[in-house]
Formats: C-alpha cells, sequence, structure tokens
C-alpha cells in the first residue's frame, strides 16, 4: 500500500481537528485563538489540494473528507464565532443559519461543473474569513468600531443573512488559482491585482498602526466580495 496516497487526507483530517480545536477553545472564551485555529484549517485546507495534485492522490474519499472537514472549519466554526460574539439573546440564532448554507454551498459547489476555474457564489474560506476576522478583530480591540458593529444587536444577524445570501447566489466571484488549465481573463487579472494591492496596502496599516492581523484578513475578504459585486454589474 503506498503511504504517499494518503498524505492528502491526512492533511485534510488537519483541517478538520484545526475546526474542532476552534470551537473549543471559542466556548473557552478565547475567539483569537479560535480565529488562528481557522487560519491553520485553511492553509491545511489549500495544502491538501497542493498535495493531492503533486502526488497525483486524487481520490473519491479525499473529494467527500475535504467537504466534510470545511463544512466544519468554514461552515459550524464561523457561525458559532458569529452566535458567541452576537450581543441579542434571541437574534443570534440567526447566525446558525450559517451552517445550512455553508452546507448548501459545498454540496452545489461538488456538483457544479462551471465552478472549475472561478466561483458562483462566496467561497466557504472566504465566507469564514470575514465571519471569524470581525469576531477576533472586535475581541482584541474592545475600542474598535468593528466591536461597536457587533455590540448593535441587529448587525451581526444582518450579516449572517447576506453571507447566507452569498454563499448560494450566481453572482461570479474570482478564485485565486492561478494555472487552471484555462487562461484568465484581462478582468480576472485585474480583479486578483486589485486584492493582491489590498491585502499589500492593509497589511502595511496594521503594522503601522500596531493593529492586530485579524483586520487584514477582515479588510481583505470583505474588499473581495465588494470587487466581485461591483464587477458583477460591469458591462462585459
Amino acid at each position: 500500500m503506498r503511504i504517499v496516497k494518503h498524505i492528502p487526507n491526512t492533511i485534510t483530517c488537519l483541517n478538520l481537528l484545526s475546526g474542532v480545536m476552534g470551537i473549543i477553545v471559542l466556548f473557552g472564551g478565547r475567539p483569537d485563538q479560535a480565529f488562528f485555529l481557522m487560519l491553520a484549517a485553511a492553509v491545511f485546507d489549500f495544502c491538501d489540494g497542493l498535495a493531492a495534485r503533486a502526488l497525483g492522490a486524487y481520490s473519491e474519499l479525499g473529494k467527500e473528507l475535504d467537504s466534510l472537514a470545511d463544512m466544519v472549519s468554514f461552515g459550524v466554526l464561523p457561525a458559532m464565532m458569529l452566535f458567541v460574539g452576537t450581543s441579542h439573546p434571541y437574534l443570534r440564532f440567526v447566525t446558525l443559519l450559517l451552517v445550512a448554507f455553508s452546507a448548501l454551498r459545498l454540496a452545489k459547489f461538488n456538483l457544479d461543473e462551471r465552478q472549475h476555474a472561478s466561483f458562483l457564489g462566496l467561497p466557504t474560506p472566504a465566507s469564514a474569513m470575514i465571519c471569524g476576522s470581525l469576531v477576533c478583530y472586535a475581541f482584541v480591540s474592545p475600542d474598535s468600531w468593528a466591536a461597536w458593529l457587533c455590540n448593535q444587536s441587529w448587525f451581526i444577524p444582518a450579516l449572517s443573512l447576506v453571507i447566507c445570501y452569498l454563499l448560494v447566489c450566481e453572482i461570479p466571484m474570482f478564485s485565486m488559482k492561478l494555472s487552471t488549465g484555462k487562461k484568465a481573463s484581462a478582468r480576472t487579472n485585474v480583479l486578483r491585482i486589485a486584492f493582491f494591492v489590498l491585502v499589500a496596502a492593509s497589511a502595511i496599516y496594521s503594522i503601522v498602526a500596531g493593529e492586530h492581523v485579524s483586520l487584514v484578513f477582515l479588510v481583505a475578504f470583505t474588499g473581495y466580495v465588494l470587487l466581485n459585486l461591483i464587477n458583477s454589474f460591469l458591462p462585459e
């Protein structure tokens, strides 16, 4: 039995375990640590596909396992972070819809043959980064604008509904993959460049201003959504 064929699935399991550990530390009162475990899950999610391509170890088992791991790390964990970060005792349950819509998004992605080179709707890792970085930044910077927004009883439930829609909508969203077998359009390349410029600018600002790293992810992935929304309204 070739050991190398199990490497991608092992990495996927590390993604899953990172998500589970994130939920544990979250309910231990540390949303900042939960966010870093979410980041670890995202790294493992990237690396399992990279390993599968490099080792030629694709499998149907790996495909299904990847979706199950993503469901925990990028579906359940961010929903729980929003749940914990919501001040209203009843409206907080709206955030749990994110779990169901993340499941729908992952199932749709597995079946939709149109989403190899780009996405239709918001990818679950991007959704998770917005949710996780917001709650983390509000936690580590209690006097910030993010903390003020999260303290408004309506804000996180409303954000949850918006993200639920974005997860299952038909709005085209560019992929970060630079080699998809099909040459990217000039507009897609412009969007990618704009995104990376935004990441660099937010990183520089965070370093200079002494802000927490979660602000970089919050700005970057909010910008990712806005870039795609603007692009969807532009003529072809």
